[in-house]
C-alpha cells in the first residue's frame, strides 16, 4: 500500500509539472510579438498554414529550451532550484514594473511593431517570388500547381521564422529552461507544447477581437502577480519535498 501511494503521488508530481509548464506559458500572451505575428498573419493567409508555421517554431523552441534546462540538471538540484526560483520572483518583479509603468497605447505600438516586421518580411519573400515567375513565365500552366505550393510552403516558412526569432530570448523561452532544469522534461515539454498551442489557436481565431478587448497592462500586471505566485509556492513545495521524499520525481 506503501509503494502504492508513492506511484501516485509521483504521478500527481508528474501532472502538475505539465500544469504549471502550460500556465507559465499562457498567461502573458496579449501584447507578445508571437503572439500579433500570428494575428496579422492568420488575418492575410491562410489561418491552418500561419498555425502550422507557428506551431512548428513553437515546438521547436519549447523542445530545445527544455532539453537546455535537463541539461543543468548535472549541477546540484539544490542550486538549480534555488536559482529557478530567484528568477521566478525578478520575472515577477518585472512584470509588475513593467506593466505599473506601461503606457495605455502599448499594446496598439507592439501591434504595430509586429505589422511592420511581418510587412518586410512579406515584401522581401514576394521580390524573390516574382523573380522566380518571370524566370518560369513560358511554362505557367505547367506550373500552376507548383506555384501554388510554392505560396504555401511560402507562408508557413514565414510563419516559422518569424515566430521563432521572436520567441528566442523572449520569457516564456526562459520560463521553459527554468523549468527543464528542476521538473520532468515530459511534463514540461508537452505542457509548453500544450499552452503553445491554446495561445496560437486564440491568436489565429479571433486574436485581434482579444486583443482589443484585453488591457496589455492588465494582463502584464496579473502575470506578475502569478510569477510571483509560483515563486513564492515553489518555496512550499520544496518544503514538502524535504519532508516527504517520495514526491520527488
Amino acid at each position: 500500500m506503501k509503494t502504492k501511494n508513492r506511484y501516485f503521488q509521483k504521478e500527481i508530481k508528474h501532472f502538475e509539472n505539465k500544469s504549471f509548464s502550460k500556465n507559465e506559458v499562457k498567461f502573458p500572451f496579449p501584447g507578445d510579438k508571437t503572439w500579433f505575428i500570428a494575428v496579422i498573419m492568420s488575418m492575410r493567409h491562410s489561418r491552418l498554414t500561419v498555425f502550422t508555421g507557428a506551431m512548428a517554431a513553437l515546438a521547436l523552441m519549447t523542445i530545445l529550451s527544455a532539453c537546455l534546462g535537463w541539461i543543468t540538471q548535472l549541477i546540484p538540484r539544490a542550486v538549480t532550484y534555488w536559482i529557478s526560483t530567484a528568477l521566478f520572483a525578478l520575472f515577477g518583479l518585472k512584470m509588475l514594473h513593467e506593466g505599473w509603468n506601461m503606457s495605455p497605447t502599448e499594446g496598439q505600438e507592439g501591434f504595430d511593431e509586429a505589422q511592420a516586421e511581418v510587412t518586410k518580411r512579406e515584401l522581401d519573400l514576394d521580390a524573390g517570388k516574382f523573380i522566380d515567375l518571370e524566370a518560369g513565365q513560358s511554362g505557367k500552366d505547367s506550373n500552376s500547381f507548383s506555384v501554388i505550393f510554392s505560396f504555401i510552403s511560402r507562408i508557413f516558412i514565414e510563419a516559422f521564422t518569424l515566430t521563432f526569432l521572436a520567441e528566442w530570448g523572449d520569457r516564456s523561452q526562459l520560463t521553459t529552461i527554468i523549468l527543464g532544469a528542476r521538473e520532468n522534461i515530459a511534463g514540461v515539454i508537452s505542457g509548453g507544447i500544450l499552452g503553445h498551442a491554446i495561445c496560437t489557436g486564440i491568436a489565429v481565431v479571433g486574436g485581434k477581437l482579444v486583443a482589443a478587448r484585453i488591457s496589455v497592462r492588465t494582463v502584464t500586471l496579473i502575470g506578475g502577480v502569478v510569477f510571483l505566485i509560483f515563486a513564492l509556492s515553489a518555496l512550499f513545495i520544496k518544503d514538502a519535498e524535504d519532508k516527504n521524499p517520495a514526491l520527488e520525481v
